[in-house]
C-alpha cells in the first residue's frame, strides 16, 4: 500500500459523522461558553441581592421571576419571526443581550438594577433560544436529532459545570469579593457573542414534506403533493401532533419548580454553602454526561420512552429529597447521590423534548413551534414556582410538601408515558418515529 493510499485511510477513519455539522459544533460551543457565564452569576445572585446589596428574600422572586416571564414571552415571538426573517440575527442578538445583562447586573448598586440586568439577561435567552434550535434540526439529518440535540445539551450543560466551579475560584482569590467575582462571568459571556460570528445559515428550501410518524395520531405537518412558499407556510396552523405532544409535556412541567428551590432545600438540611454549590455541581455534571446518551437512544427508541424515565428519575429525585429528616448532615452522601440522580432528568427530557418537537413540524415554521412549547414550558415552570413558593412552609415546612406533591406526579406521569403512551403516539409501533 502506498503513502498516499495510508494517509487517505486514515483521514476517512478520522471523519466526524454527517450529523455532527459545523453549526451543530459552532452553537454548541457558543452554548458552553455562554451558559459558563450565567451559571458563575447564578449561585452568586442570591449572597449578591440579600447580602452586598441589603436587599429582602423576597427581591431575589420578583427578579427571578420577572426574568423568566421576560424569557417566556420574547421566545414565541423570536421564534415566529426567525421563521421568516433567518435565525442567525436572532442568536446574535439574543446572545449580545445577555452579556449585555451580565454586565449591567456586575454594574449594580441598587436591586432594581439588577432587575434590569436580569431581564435583559434572559429577554436574551428567550430571543435566542428557539431559533437557535431550529437552525440545529435544519442543520442536522431529521433520524440524528435525538443525538445533535443531546450533543448541544451535553455541552451546554458542560458550561454549567465549569460556571459554578469559577464562581468559587473567582471568591477565592478575590477574597469573597462577590461584586468583582461577577465582573468574570462577562468574559466567557463576550467569548460565547464573538463565536456566535461562526454560525451560517443553511439555504432555506421553499417546501419541505414530512411523512406522518406512525407514533402520533393526525395529519402530515404538510401535505407531500402541496407546493408552498415559504411566506405561505409559515401561516399555517401548526399540526395536531405538535399540540398533542405539547399540551402533555406542559401539563407535566407544571411540577417542575425552579432549581433555585431545589438549592435552598439543600441548605435547610443542613448543608454548607460550598456543599450546596458542590451538589449543583454534581447536578450539572451527570446532566451533561447524560444528555447525549440519551439522544442516541431516542434516535433508536421513542422520544415518549426516554421522556418517560426522565420523569422517573424525577420523581426519585423530588422524593428522596422530600423525605429525608433534618439530620441529612450525617448522611449528605444521600443527598449528592438523590441530585445526581435527579441531574438524570433534564438530560434524559431537555434535548430530547427539543428533538421530538422538531420531529413534529416541517422546517419553514420550526422556528415557531419552537417558540410556543418553549414559551408554553417557562410559563409553567414559574407556575410551579408560584404554588411550591406558597406551599413550601405548609405541613413540616422546609419544601416537605411541594417536593412530595411533585414527585409523585411525576412518576405518574413516567410511568403514564412508559406504559399508557398508546393513548398519546396512538400506535402500538414500537419503532423510532419523528414524524
Amino acid at each position: 500500500m502506498s503513502p498516499s493510499s495510508g494517509a487517505t485511510s486514515t483521514s476517512s477513519q478520522m471523519r466526524l459523522p454527517s450529523w455532527l455539522t459545523r453549526n451543530l459544533i459552532i452553537l454548541t460551543l457558543v452554548s458552553l461558553t455562554q451558559d459558563a457565564a450565567s451559571e458563575l452569576l447564578y449561585p452568586l445572585l442570591p449572597l449578591f441581592i440579600t447580602g452586598v446589596l441589603a436587599a429582602p428574600p423576597v427581591v431575589l422572586g420578583v427578579v427571578e421571576g420577572c426574568a423568566e416571564a421576560a424569557a417566556g414571552i420574547s421566545k414565541y415571538v423570536a421564534g415566529r419571526w426567525s421563521d421568516r426573517r433567518g435565525r442567525k440575527p436572532f442568536i446574535g442578538v439574543g446572545y449580545g443581550l445577555a452579556a449585555l445583562g451580565k454586565i449591567i447586573v456586575a454594574a449594580a448598586y441598587v436591586w432594581p438594577v439588577v432587575l434590569v440586568g436580569r431581564v435583559t439577561d434572559r429577554l436574551g435567552k428567550g430571543v435566542r433560544s428557539a431559533p437557535r434550535d431550529a437552525l440545529i434540526a435544519s442543520s442536522v439529518p431529521r433520524e440524528a436529532y435525538g443525538r445533535a440535540f443531546g450533543f448541544h445539551r451535553m455541552g451546554d450543560t458542560l458550561g454549567a459545570v465549569i460556571g459554578p466551579l469559577l464562581a468559587l475560584a473567582a471568591l477565592d482569590v478575590l477574597n469573597g469579593n462577590v461584586r468583582a467575582a461577577l465582573w468574570w462571568a462577562v468574559v466567557p459571556a463576550l467569548m460565547s457573542v464573538a463565536l456566535v460570528s461562526l454560525v451560517r445559515e443553511p439555504h432555506r428550501r421553499p417546501v419541505e414534506t414530512v411523512t406522518p410518524n406512525p407514533e402520533l395520531i393526525g395529519p402530515p405537518a404538510v401535505e407531500p403533493d402541496e407546493a408552498r412558499s415559504t411566506e405561505t407556510a409559515v401561516k399555517r396552523p401548526l399540526p395536531q401532533p405538535f399540540w398533542r405532544v405539547t399540551w402533555v409535556l406542559i401539563a407535566i412541567a407544571i411540577v417542575n419548580f425552579p432549581d433555585v428551590l431545589l438549592l435552598l432545600r439543600i441548605s435547610e438540611l443542613g448543608l454548607t454553602t460550598t456543599q450546596v454549590v458542590l451538589a449543583y455541581v454534581v447536578f450539572n455534571l451527570v446532566y451533561a454526561l447524560g444528555s447525549y446518551p440519551a439522544g442516541v437512544v431516542t434516535d433508536h427508541l421513542t422520544p415518549r420512552f426516554v421522556y418517560g424515565l426522565g420523569l422517573l428519575a424525577f420523581a426519585v429525585g423530588y422524593l428522596g429529597l422530600g423525605l429525608l429528616g433534618s439530620d441529612a448532615t450525617s448522611h449528605s452522601w444521600v443527598v449528592f447521590a438523590l441530585v445526581a440522580v435527579y441531574g438524570l432528568f433534564p438530560a434524559l427530557t431537555d434535548g430530547v423534548g427539543k428533538a421530538w418537537i422538531s420531529g413534529l413540524v416541517p422546517d419553514s415554521v420550526r422556528g415557531r413551534a419552537q417558540g410556543v412549547f418553549q414559551s408554553l414550558n417557562s410559563a409553567s415552570v414559574f407556575v410551579a414556582g408560584l404554588w411550591a413558593g406558597v406551599f413550601w412552609e405548609i405541613g413540616p415546612g422546609n419544601g416537605v410538601v411541594p417536593l412530595l406533591v411533585a414527585g409523585a406526579a411525576g412518576g405518574i406521569g413516567g410511568l403514564a408515558l412508559l406504559s399508557g403512551g398508546n393513548a398519546l403516539a396512538g400506535s402500538t409501533s414500537r419503532r423510532r418515529a419523528w414524524g
